[in-house]
């Protein structure tokens, strides 16, 4: 009874360290305001929703393609007008549950966390990584030509690229690490094009966390330095 007492113990612990400075900064805007918290994300589901049900019909497959299908082997400013709504567009080859539960539950902590518009940007990001990777791989050779035709959905890269970016903001060091773990073992038992895409979504929210820091860092120091204005400057201006 006591060492599973004490089991018990080290774990809570462990979870209130790894997850206590995320669930906090989610929990109040969620009591307060419930499904009103995360519109955007909403919206996203819903999207997400009809696009799938277009999709399937005869007359909307080749709409939804034309608007949101990325590959590798189309010219770049259409793949760059497409990526946008591309993470909104299931994969075909995927159950479209996993697609809204991602986006359910990743964007709809990022956009308590982050707020709308930088959620957008590392998603946005994120895909626009695995984009061009596959582009680059592909002309050099270190993908098959075959995978320049893949089509290139879902929201799967910017869910990735979010996990990561939350995980390290909010030091939730062990489910980031965990969520890149899986990624390497996708592509280690698949070598599929979509587990390289989402390394590549990865390194780049990485590469964008880390750049971030410095600049944060920067502009303390910068208001540290500051001398402060004297109060009698204040109330005895000189015109000049």
């Amino acid at each position: 009874m006591g060492d599973g007492s004490s089991v018990r113990r080290r774990v809570a612990r462990w979870a209130r360290a790894e997850w206590g400075p995320l669930y906090a900064a989610v929990r109040r805007p969620l009591v307060r305001r419930r499904w009103r918290a995360v519109p955007m994300t909403l919206a996203a589901v819903c999207l997400t929703s009809v696009l799938q049900l277009v999709q399937n019909r005869s007359w909307g497959y080749g709409p939804v393609q034309d608007l949101g299908a990325v590959r590798a082997a189309d010219p770049l400013w259409l793949a760059l007008l497409r990526t946008p709504l591309s993470l909104f567009v299931p994969a075909l080859d995927l159950p479209v549950w996993g697609a809204l539960a991602q986006l359910l539950l990743v964007f709809g902590l990022a956009e308590i966390c982050l707020g709308r518009r930088r959620t957008l940007a590392v998603a946005y990001v994120a895909t626009l990584a695995g984009t061009l990777y596959a582009r680059a791989a592909v002309a050099l050779d270190t993908l098959p030509a075959t995978d320049a035709q893949v089509i290139d959905t879902g929201p799967s890269a910017a869910v990735v690229g979010l996990a990561v970016y939350l995980g390290r903001r909010y030091r939730a060091y062990m489910t980031a690490a965990a969520v890149a773990a899986a990624i390497v073992l996708e592509v280690a038992v698949k070598n599929n094009l979509a587990g390289k895409e989402h390394l590549a979504a990865m390194a780049a929210v990485a590469l964008l966390g880390a750049a971030r820091c410095p600049t944060k860092g920067a502009r303390g120091t910068a208001r540290a330095t500051t001398p402060t204005r004297q109060p009698h400057q204040d109330k005895h201006p000189h015109s000049h």
